[in-house]
């Protein structure tokens, strides 16, 4: 018997409180990125399903390079492309449903086009016009967040709130490598298995956090398996493949929907610009490797599946570029023009009720510019 026995302070200990409550192994990632095109699930892919994800992917890399080219010629302050990662933005936006919601990054305006909302209205906040652009309500489309991570509580308080009140709704929430050494991202992820909330977390892992490669972000196997860590399933898949990341994420949907909680995909991609269009890539990776993912194009490897499958030929792929070039030359058009701005609209939709300071900015400001107007009307 120890000397604390004998002095009557032995309790007998509890069960460790950190033993986990349930088998980690289901919740882990597969070793290799899930794929589709290319392998024997293929054949069992939806023809029409893969036609429609070309369309978008095609139209998704002409928004691209003409955002881009709008830069060049002023029109927008900046633009973050996502020339390489298409088949990520298109498979998150064609994976919901009308009813649920979709919560991007700063780099994921093709998601927001490809989810139904205006072309220049998504461009609205890079061109620093106003807060948003668009109606988040009307598209159940959140803000582009230029903030990292920061949009991922926001999907999960939505998806929680929702489902509080009974509402069948799934939140999908899109965030960079860069973004999971955030603390917005541990967080969300926390709360949202805690409370199985209807989420799905998209990480989009394309190599760099601008210029930080992913190595020296985490020593993880990989960013799918910090899931296990929260008690949710991870999910790794080709990036490219955008028959795969659809079929994932479809799945981790009607996971949460049907009340499995959330779940965390990793999509392994590639930048293939520079991480915005005042960015040096060629400063921090060489152009063998960017030659070497120009490889794997999103694009490339889908119209690849269709035309060995038959369904696609030279005519319908000329049809279908020439869609892409029509909508770039209305963006283009669009952005050509200039808009009507009212300096007032800066005090609109900050606050459900103004502050007391906001109302004097907003006075001082209306005083100055009925200043200027008396002043141009004398002249």
């Amino acid at each position: 018997m120890t000397v604390m026995e004998q002095r009557g302070a032995y309790r007998p200990s509890p069960p460790p409180a950190w033993q986990p409550r349930t088998d980690p192994a289901p919740l882990l990632p597969d070793p290799e990125p899930y794929r589709v095109l290319g392998t024997p699930a293929a054949a069992q892919a939806d023809p029409e399903l893969l036609r429609r994800l070309y369309v978008q992917l095609v139209r998704g890399r002409r928004y691209n390079t003409q955002a881009t080219a709008l830069t060049k010629q002023g029109r927008l302050a900046v633009y973050p492309s996502s020339t390489g990662q298409e088949a990520c933005e298109v498979a998150a936006a064609l994976a919901l449903q009308e009813r649920d919601w979709l919560f991007p990054s700063y780099r994921d305006t093709l998601a927001v086009v490809a989810r139904g909302v205006d072309p220049v209205e998504a461009l609205t906040l890079l061109r620093g016009d106003w807060h948003t652009g668009y109606d988040p309500y009307a598209h159940r489309v959140a803000p582009l967040s230029t903030p990292l991570a920061t949009q991922l509580p926001h999907a999960v308080g939505l998806a929680h709130a929702a489902r509080l009140k009974g509402d069948d709704v799934v939140a999908l929430a899109l965030v960079g490598d860069g973004g999971t050494s955030e603390g917005d991202f541990h967080e969300a992820l926390n709360f949202a298995a805690v409370q199985q909330a209807p989420v799905v977390f998209l990480v989009q892992n394309n190599g760099f956090a601008i210029s930080v490669p992913l190595a020296k972000q985490t020593a993880a196997p990989s960013l799918a398996h910090k899931a296990v860590g929260y008690g949710m399933p991870g999910r790794l898949v080709d990036g490219n493949d955008a028959a795969a990341v659809h079929q994932v994420l479809t799945e981790a949907v009607r996971h949460a929907r049907a009340g499995g909680g959330p779940t965390l995909v990793e999509a392994v991609t590639y930048r293939i610009d520079a991480h915005t269009n005042a960015d040096d890539a060629t400063r921090y990776r060489a152009d063998a490797e960017v030659e070497a993912w120009r490889g794997h194009d999103p694009v490339h490897l889908l119209e690849r599946e269709l035309t060995e499958r038959g369904l696609i030929d030279e005519a319908g792929i000329a049809a279908v570029r020439e869609d892409a070039e029509t909508m770039a030359a209305r963006l283009r058009e669009r952005m050509h023009e200039d808009p009507a701005l009212d300096p007032m609209d800066l005090f609109a939709h900050v606050y459900a009720e103004p502050t007391p300071q906001l109302r004097e900015q907003q006075d001082l400001l209306r005083a100055e510019l009925e200043a200027e107007a008396e002043q141009e009307a004398a002249r």
